[in-house]
């Protein structure tokens, strides 16, 4: 095991991230292969933590003045033992080709997990849509389509919405393909719902977060009314985990954004996040706003040189953790016990760092980790995928009673991974065997490939 992580990291040395993920899955999956020596045999864990594919590519386009910017694309194709490469596109400055492995790596076990057939994969771009207008938006997007077109499709690789890819990319996206391979397919999750798209799939993500973490509070005969919860981000994830949380009778008192976070003591009622959904969704502004509407409310602007987050230092029952990965780090892990947190739930992708989880399971909180937590989002895009192929729409309740099917069997999976490997009520090591566990099953019955 240490072996395969030492030349993980001298193999690729700068993509943190990455490293971070593999270290926490194959530590985790440790007991399953004391267990199985045909693991280690045929060489599973080099072989589930090299990509099956990786394609890096330069996009050009034009901006409103005329001036030819290039930024550069990625897809990782990471492993398709259960089905096509599945997992979203990412536009955000920060994106390298680290990043996009962990996130590749992560959506194999969380695809796992959904119980559906999809494989993983991720990608995405450095180019960050935020103060571009529609017009350079789409320009990028066929540019960037101009290449992906190649190596995905509607039973090979079916690309989906991240950070900075919502419904307008997805929309330039797929018009982009249809004119390149002059066919209407399933190829993109995440569509509008007159062509193709899912109800449901906007809130799956937030939806299946707060749908686990009831899950989690009803093993100590608790529920979610009336507690009090912190939400990081302001996003898609944290706007629909804020939705259910108040449906379901909590109070959320944060939002934030890359500049800082709203505090709102009173709570944010369904009033206050339908002013959020149009300023994040529509005006695109920050979230520095709010304050401007409710003057009730504190803004805490937020320094990313700061080596906490004052965010997590309220009180509360429920922390939601929906902005980024790698958010909450040791100090923040330790105000979130000091201010009365018993649950953390993350809706980001690894938003919290390592040493972070271990004061959260030393100290017996309950802690669900993305790749279960936020498996929602792309349950429902396989749900979509299903939708395409039969030319079929579902109503809402019949995609929500399967979310929150789907958010049942993960917690389920969960426990009794943890419970069969000696480590009960531990859900990222549950996660990650049952995850693994699965892939590692199917990638044996395919032979060495």
């Amino acid at each position: 095991m240490e072996n395969t992580i030492e030349k993980i990291r001298d193999k690729d040395p700068e993509q943190k991230e990455f490293h971070q993920a593999v270290d926490e899955v194959i530590h985790s999956v440790k007991p399953v292969l004391d267990r199985n020596f045909e693991y280690r045999q045929q060489g599973i864990l080099e072989r589930i933590t090299e990509p099956e594919r990786v394609i890096m590519f330069r996009v050009p386009w034009m901006d409103d003045d005329g001036q030819v910017h290039v930024n550069r694309g990625f897809r990782v194709e990471m492993n398709s033992a259960l089905g096509p490469y599945k997992g979203g596109l990412r536009f955000h400055a920060s994106v390298n080709l680290g990043i996009i492995k962990f996130l590749a790596f992560e959506q194999v076990f969380k695809n796992s997990l959904t119980t559906l057939s999809m494989g993983g994969g991720k990608g995405g771009s450095d180019f960050d849509p935020k103060g571009k207008s529609d017009n350079e938006v789409m320009r990028f997007c066929q540019s960037f389509m101009m290449e992906l077109y190649r190596h995905i499709g509607p039973n090979t690789d079916v690309p989906a919405g991240d950070i900075g890819v919502g419904a307008r990319e997805i929309g330039y996206l797929f018009g982009m393909y249809k004119k390149l391979k002059n066919e209407f397919t399933g190829v993109l999750t995440g569509k509008s719902l007159a062509w193709g798209g899912s109800l449901i799939r906007p809130e799956a993500t937030g939806y299946g977060v707060v749908y686990l973490a009831a899950e989690m509070l009803q093993t100590r005969r608790q529920t979610l009314e009336g507690k009090s919860c912190l939400v990081s981000g302001s996003g898609n994830v944290a706007q629909f985990t804020t939705e259910k949380i108040i449906e379901l009778g909590g109070k959320v008192a944060t939002l934030s954004d890359s500049s800082g976070y709203v505090y709102d003591e009173a709570g944010i009622d369904a009033e206050k996040l339908a002013f959020v959904k149009e300023l994040k969704n529509i005006r695109r502004g920050r979230i520095s706003e709010y304050k401007e509407r409710y003057p009730e409310a504190v803004y805490i602007p937020v320094s990313p040189e700061r080596d906490y987050n004052p965010l997590w230092e309220h009180k509360a029952d429920c922390a939601f953790p929906c902005a980024t990965q790698n958010e909450i780090n040791a100090k923040d892990a330790s105000h979130l016990l000091s201010g009365g947190v018993a649950l953390v739930c993350e809706g980001a992708n690894m938003p919290t760092i390592p040493e972070a989880v271990d004061i959260f399971l030393d100290h017996n909180i309950l802690f669900a980790p993305g790749k279960a937590a936020n498996a929602g989002g792309v349950a429902v895009s396989g749900l979509e995928m299903a939708q395409n192929s039969m030319r079929l729409s579902w109503p809402r309740k019949e995609v929500d009673d399967r979310l929150k099917q789907i958010m049942k069997s993960i917690h389920s999976t969960c426990l009794a991974a943890s419970s069969e490997y000696g480590v009960e009520g531990n859900y990222v090591a549950g996660a990650n065997i049952a995850g693994f566990v699965k892939v590692v099953n199917a990638m044996l019955d395919q032979g060495l490939v």
